[in-house]
């Protein structure tokens, strides 16, 4: 996937918020392993539902007793935890829902895993206190790192056009560099490279859908360090209004 082709708590990010990506908030493990326990978590979920535990509350108990940070699987690689620091846990809970199938209903799944958010009837709180404060640090910092991000490229992309268009400019196939410019200071293509070399990947004009979005948590962390507070406060503040107009 280009990283130019992105899909599209309403508050600003508090300073204690922000500090919240320099806290380490990881899961136990990184690599593939330990397959007597992970099939003791979905065992454990399965069960729990067949036995009549609604399957929210079974799928966010199975998140937090889940050990891994990443895991490979039919040669298909599942990052769960972005940097070791931005926790993804719609990706684990598409895992871990594609083990019990059948057991909740797709209409339900579907809405949690395309629309996003947290199952129905489950607050924050419930969240919170299912999968424990650490995973919870890190989802807090994949919220704010990750999906507000990608709503604050979109609302500097929107801003971009609409200036453009009412100054009679064409459009531009430069957007996205437009937009990484004015937030992150660079152009797309600079910040990319930096993110691989930094990252320690080979060279590459395309990224999975699992690389974007680390990306996008790398340039969230690049905003935080590199902008004063104001403008950190004032660019969440315009993501998360932009994300608050997506749900309305």
């Amino acid at each position: 996937m280009d990283p130019s082709s992105r899909s599209t708590e309403t508050k600003a990010m508090t300073q204690t918020q922000a500090q919240t990506v320099k806290e380490s908030a990881t899961i136990n493990g990184t690599a593939a392993g330990g397959n007597a326990a992970l099939a003791d978590v979905i065992c454990h979920m399965r069960g729990a539902i067949t036995s009549g535990t609604p399957w929210a509350e079974a799928l966010l108990e199975a998140v937090g007793r889940w050990p891994l940070a990443s895991e490979e699987m039919d040669g298909v690689r599942y990052q769960y935890l972005l940097l070791g620091e931005a926790f993804d846990w719609l990706a684990l809970a598409g895992r871990l829902l594609a083990e019990v199938d059948g057991l909740a209903p797709p209409e339900d799944v579907e809405a949690l895993l395309f629309q996003g958010g947290l199952p129905l009837g489950v607050t924050p709180e419930q969240f919170q206190a299912a999968i424990g404060p650490e995973k919870h640090r890190a989802y807090l910092n994949y919220y704010y790192g990750v999906v507000v991000e990608e709503t604050l490229l979109l609302a500097v992309e929107e801003e971009i056009r609409k200036n453009r268009t009412a100054t009679g400019l064409p459009e531009s196939r430069d957007i996205a560099d437009l937009a990484c410019r004015r937030i992150y200071g660079a152009p797309q293509r600079e910040l990319l490279t930096a993110y691989l070399a930094e990252t320690g990947k080979p060279p590459s004009d395309t990224l999975s859908l699992g690389g974007l979005k680390e990306f996008t948590y790398w340039l969230f962390k690049r905003r935080i360090a590199c902008t004063d507070s104001s403008k950190v406060a004032s660019d969440t503040k315009k993501g998360l209004e932009r994300l608050a107009s997506m749900q309305a």
